[in-house]
């Protein structure tokens, strides 16, 4: 009863219940989730190997090994990106660090990932990149460099609110040209608000954004920016790996990992589905040698242990049992993880900074093969994103440009009305989950992109009612079927005054 309620509060949301019922579509005009998928294929890693060249070589001249040498006069000229997160959610947090990663490509600057109170987001379980700045430094030779009186460069920063609809310049602004040292994209939870810049009125922008992203129509194409950024940006403390290589027992990486997001919840049709899926997906690597591994993770820590008998008979089956590593792994460890109390992970991983995830993340991100999402009600959150895009990067060299997959595993009461459910801008599906979506759907084990969308100019996207009246707070014009007018857009820009914040960190 639980689930059937949650699920009409959810379809309600949507509003694709009007006077109690839903709109009818013909069977022609939609595609079931596992047609959607099909456009999706690896592709892309052709696509990816050369994001990846763009973003070392972009590390090699920007970074900060290079940067902090340079003389006087060119480090005063030398421009920044800030990626600020706090311990909040992983996925959306994380989000925010990779957006500035991103940016900071985009715009040819340097990265600078901010700290709170000397101390980097989530920096007791993950590693940052020794190619960033933090903003001590920055401001430390700033002032070293004497950029305000020699160079007459005071050390300013300008911030662009992406939730702020009415302020940010996202679409309007030529972000290449603006002068302050540091620029502060702020509220950037998910791969869109980065993708936004595929809009930008400046073909400056909008040519650079494509040059990283790809064309939004050509599905089959994306590079995984993220995941590639990932590989760059972060790694597992030593604490955690040694956590991630204790479940692994020196054995080989996971084949395939099986993510279920579910909310503390236990739905039986969920874990069927997820299950059938997870099959689907080793049918695909029927070549082994050996009994397959497969790692599961869960923010509900008591479903691993039901699902382990149904996977027993065909995969080794791998997880973190937290209380086992609890007594059996040396005091050392657990002294790496802040001695971060272990009965906390009751609840939904417990309250933030989750440690236990950390492990679960690393761990999930080692799978060859594939990662399959199953949830309660939205598949495809950010943690499964970001999980699936470190694997496919870990995966992925010269020589080897296809044989990644995910999975997206939906369950059928999450279909009644297609992937209307599937709301929030961050879950992979939301772009598709409009008209074009058909309602009525069986279960599906589904292709899924490995670069979220944030247009809808592919086939099959479209938006729901209530993206639609958020794109007209940002000044764009959809249709009911995902098309842009992006002479509204330019339009928009004209008519909108430029919202200017600065703060500044150095006096005259």
């Amino acid at each position: 009863m639980e689930e059937d309620q949650m699920l009409s509060d959810a379809l309600k949301e949507t509003e694709y219940i009007e006077n109690g019922r839903a709109p009818e579509i013909k069977p022609s005009s939609c595609a079931t989730v596992e047609e959607m998928g099909a456009d999706f294929s690896d592709e892309s890693g052709i696509q990816s190997l050369r994001v990846r060249k763009i973003i070392r070589d972009h590390f090699l001249l920007h970074g900060a090994a290079r940067v902090r040498d340079l003389s006087p006069e060119q480090f005063c000229k030398q421009g920044f990106v800030l990626g600020k997160a706090s311990e909040a959610g992983f996925g959306n947090e994380m989000y925010k660090v990779l957006t500035a990663a991103a940016l900071s490509v985009l715009l040819n600057r340097s990265l600078i990932i901010g700290q709170t109170r000397g101390k980097y987001p989530f920096g007791d379980y993950i590693a940052y990149t020794n190619l960033s700045f933090t903003l001590h430094e920055v401001k430390h030779l700033w002032r070293q460099n004497d950029c305000v009186h020699k160079h007459g460069k005071r050390l300013t920063m300008r911030m662009d609110d992406f939730e702020k609809t009415a302020d940010t310049n996202v679409l309007c602004g030529n972000w290449r040209e603006w002068k302050q040292p540091i620029i502060w994209f702020q509220s950037t939870t998910d791969a869109v608000a980065i993708q936004f810049f595929l809009k930008n009125i400046h073909p400056g922008m909008r040519d650079a954004a494509s040059m990283l992203f790809g064309e939004p129509r050509l599905l089959r194409a994306r590079p995984n920016v993220f995941g590639e950024l990932m590989s760059i940006v972060v790694h597992p403390t030593p604490a955690i790996e040694k956590a991630v290589n204790w479940v692994l027992k020196g054995g080989p990486d996971p084949d395939i990992t099986l993510h279920m997001r579910l909310q503390m919840n236990r739905p039986v049709r969920a874990v069927k589905a997820a299950l059938s899926c997870l099959k689907k997906a080793l049918d695909e690597y029927q070549n082994m040698t050996r009994r397959p591994r497969v790692v599961v993770v869960s923010d509900t820590p008591s479903l691993i242990e039901d699902i382990k008998p149904n996977l027993s008979g065909f995969a080794e089956v791998l997880h973190f049992d937290y209380m086992l590593f609890e007594k059996n792994v040396s005091s050392e460890v657990l002294d790496g993880i802040q001695n971060q109390p272990l009965k906390f992970r009751v609840k939904d991983w417990g309250p933030t900074p989750r440690w236990v995830a950390f492990v679960d993340f690393f761990l999930a991100s080692r799978a060859k093969h594939a990662v399959v999402s199953g949830a309660h009600r939205r598949v495809g959150t950010t943690f499964a994103q970001l999980v699936a895009g470190l694997a496919a990067a870990r995966q992925l060299d010269e020589e080897h440009t296809s044989g990644f997959s995910f999975y997206s595993s939906f369950h059928s009461n999450l279909l009644v009305t297609g992937l209307g459910t599937q709301v929030g801008w961050g879950h992979v599906w939301n772009r598709f989950s409009g008209p074009l979506s058909c309602r009525g759907q069986p279960n599906q084990c589904a292709l899924t992109p490995l670069l979220p969308s944030a247009w809808w100019d592919a086939t099959w996207q479209s938006p729901i009612p209530r993206d639609i009246r958020r794109m007209q707070a940002y000044g764009v014009h959809l249709s009911n079927t995902g098309e842009v007018n992006e002479s509204h857009i330019l339009g928009s820009c004209k008519l909108r005054k430029e919202v200017i914040k600065t703060i500044s960190f150095s006096r005259k």
